[in-house]
């Protein structure tokens, strides 16, 4: 929102919230007076997505996902015109909804490419954070699709009105109106930009309007369509001299208009991506490009310095009228210079097979919240598997955040495979093999540590990581499993006072060391299962009565891990407090009880670059197992905590406090 903003700051649709769907019913009427019979229920809304099942008289025709039902009654139209073949339909009419669609892919994959980069940190133009609240801000960043398919939809109607059948019957191909589609950019429509993007920037119109976009001093590719309604309005007439005064003159063809946008998607992408990737030598081969096409560094300098290269595509005005930075070409050779190595790696992995659709390079509005259930991506269902099919060819890590604190540099890399391969014992060499390939990569970069995420660790997959130490005696990067600090959250999360819990699920290294220590503490250790209970005291040598067997479910505390059912869930008493130690969260039956997350710690505002949740936990929340590597290179412990080795949980806690990270609330279920 621009600081003191202005009329026709708001989308027209954004008052509406929930009423859209009001108003795709009186499309749905608009449909029926364009005698298209046609019937629509809607029957899902979240997040402003709508899903449309869309009614013939007898047969349903089609399923589609929408998001655009301000489109409705257009797309409902050109669609049935298609499909049979009504007279006087165009080829424009039909293709400009697979335009939007296009548009949105175009877009989504600079999107995914712009963040893939940054993560890596190579190319990297400005090095600061990019947050929550930017995210925010600019993800309804495909209004401006919707509003440009609502004007190409309008025009083309009016155009049919005033101009004759044989100008607006737009051929598919036509080279001279390719040609001053692009004359009449690089003229009129750069030259106007220009004036009007130092206009926008006078404090009238920037504290109205303009200031808008400027809040994003670290800008991605979308940052380039998030502008005030009314700037956009300004936006789309600049951008329609090409094709109007093609239309007018009878040269202009659908391969000019689709070519055209997607230039300008293109330009507006890249100026806004934050990496460089343009090579000097191009601008050493043929000078006179400077002044022809700008570099995402050029455009970078305009959201630092404000008042210089205000150029849209073509730099030719700032030399013209003196506002080009003159640093201009000194950022550019030091962006492409610059890479970066980190110091700390978190190696996690792909959990549903949803999930590769939450990762911060794919879709930025799921990304930057907590995962919860989203059947609608199950209409995705291509995608989907052709990601699992590539996760079987390609099993290697790769780099998915980029983060810092306090001057240590921290990545997350990610393993392709999901949670239910790691439930396969046929795929144990094929992860074992991944991980310590990513190990050893990390080695080869100086990485000081890497810690292992989810099941990238486990007593039967590689012995708590253990293994990768054993065939690596030499390795001088220290590998983390995090078991310490996650014994001590939980050891936290208990309830002062505490004198009795109740431990259920699968005994691991977290379950045995936490029973250790609760004995320690005088807490009695309460188990369901007769097997868990000799393991227990065989394990931790405690007295009698600190570990016992007892199945009345009388606790009102309980520690949970993998393998607890959910009979023994349902069965716990009114008011219980699930305290999960593993890796996963429980599956929440009870409204009447209390669930923890997963063991967890709220970060420091210091640590920079945070935009996206961390699977199930809450935004700015990091799991146990993260935190540990975090906090095990900011102390320069110089030793594994892998294996059956666990490191002095006092001392852990402690130094994690000590670096500002801060214990969870819990919160209800109710």
């Amino acid at each position: 929102m621009a600081s003191t903003p202005g009329i026709l700051t708001d989308w027209p649709w954004t008052p509406l919230g929930s009423f859209k769907v009001g108003l795709s019913l009186f499309y749905v009427n608009a449909c029926y007076l364009m005698h298209v019979s046609i019937n629509i229920m809607v029957i899902y809304y979240k997040h402003d997505i709508y899903f449309v099942v869309y009614f013939g008289e007898t047969d349903v025709y089609e399923v589609f996902l929408l998001q655009y039902v301000v489109l409705a009654p257009w797309v409902i139209h050109s669609t049935y015109s298609f499909m049979f073949g009504e007279e006087g339909t165009d080829l424009f009419y039909i293709l400009v909804f697979p335009l939007l669609l296009w548009r949105m892919l175009h877009n989504q994959i600079w999107i995914s490419l712009s963040r893939y980069q940054t993560a890596k940190g190579t190319g990297t133009i400005i090095d600061k954070g990019l947050e929550f609240e930017q995210v925010d801000r600019e993800r309804d960043w495909d209004d401006q699709i919707i509003f440009n398919g609502m004007l190409f939809y309008i025009g083309r109607f009016l155009a049919r009105c005033v101009l004759p059948r044989a100008q607006t019957d737009l051929p598919i191909w036509r080279g001279d109106g390719l040609v001053m589609t692009m004359l009449l950019h690089a003229g009129p429509v750069e030259y106007l930009y220009y004036w009007l993007h130092r206009a926008l920037h006078h404090h009238f119109l920037y504290s109205r309007y303009h200031s808008h976009h400027h809040s994003s001093i670290v800008t991605e590719p979308i940052t380039s369509v998030a502008h005030p309604f009314a700037e956009h309005i300004t936006y789309f007439m600049l951008f329609a001299i090409p094709m109007v005064a093609t239309l007018l003159i009878g040269t202009a063809s659908i391969t000019s208009y689709f070519v055209y946008i997607t230039y300008i998607d293109f330009m507006n992408n890249l100026g806004h991506c934050n990496f460089e990737f343009i090579p000097n030598w191009i601008f050493s081969l043929f000078p006179p490009l400077k002044y022809l096409i700008y570099t995402p560094s050029y455009h970078s300098l305009h959201h630092t310095q404000f008042r210089t290269n205000y150029s849209l595509f073509m730099p030719i005005y700032d030399y013209t009228y003196g506002t080009m930075d003159k640093s201009s070409d000194t950022l550019h050779e030091s962006s492409l210079r610059k890479e970066e190595s980190p110091d700390v790696v978190h190696l996690t992995h792909l959990t549903t097979t949803k999930s590769i659709y939450r990762l911060p390079l794919a879709f930025a509005s799921l990304a930057s919240n907590p995962h919860t259930s989203t059947w609608y991506l199950w209409l995705l269902w291509p995608v989907t598997l052709g990601s699992m099919m590539l996760t079987r060819i390609f099993g290697r890590s790769f780099v998915i955040e980029r983060q810092r604190f306090d001057k240590q540099r921290l990545q997350t890399w990610i393993i392709p495979k999901y949670s239910l391969q790691y439930m396969l014992s046929r795929q144990n060499e094929a992860i074992n093999r991944a991980i310590e390939d990513a190990i050893l990569e990390a080695e080869k970069k100086d990485v000081k540590v890497i810690s292992l995420g989810l099941f990238n660790q486990g007593e039967g997959l590689n012995s708590y990581g253990g293994i990768y130490v054993q065939r690596n005696p030499r390795l001088k990067i220290k590998v983390v499993d995090g078991s310490s600090l996650a014994v001590a959250v939980i050891l936290n999360s208990i309830p002062k006072g505490a004198t009795q819990v109740l431990l259920t699920g699968n005994l691991t290294k977290v379950a045995y060391a936490l029973a250790f220590s609760l004995c320690q503490r005088d807490i009695q250790v309460v188990t369901l299962q007769l097997d868990e209970y000799l393991k227990l005291t065989k394990s931790v040598n405690a007295t009698e009565g600190k570990v016992v067997h007892d199945r009345s479910y009388a606790q009102k505390i309980w520690l949970v891990g993998d393998g607890s059912s959910e009979k023994e869930q349902l069965s716990a008493p009114h008011g219980t407090i699930f305290v999960p130690f593993s890796q996963f969260p429980p599956k929440k039956l009870r409204k009447d009880c209390y669930y923890h997350c997963t063991p967890a710690m709220k970060i420091p505002k210091s640590l920079e670059n945070v935009y996206s949740c961390e699977n199930w936990l809450p935004r700015r929340v990091m799991s146990a197992w993260r935190i540990a590597g975090i906090v095990h290179a900011l102390e320069g412990w110089n030793d594994h905590e892998c294996g059956y080795a666990m490191s002095d949980i006092d001392k852990v806690w402690q130094a994690t406090l000590r670096h500002g990270f801060l214990p969870l609330i819990p919160t209800t279920t109710t």
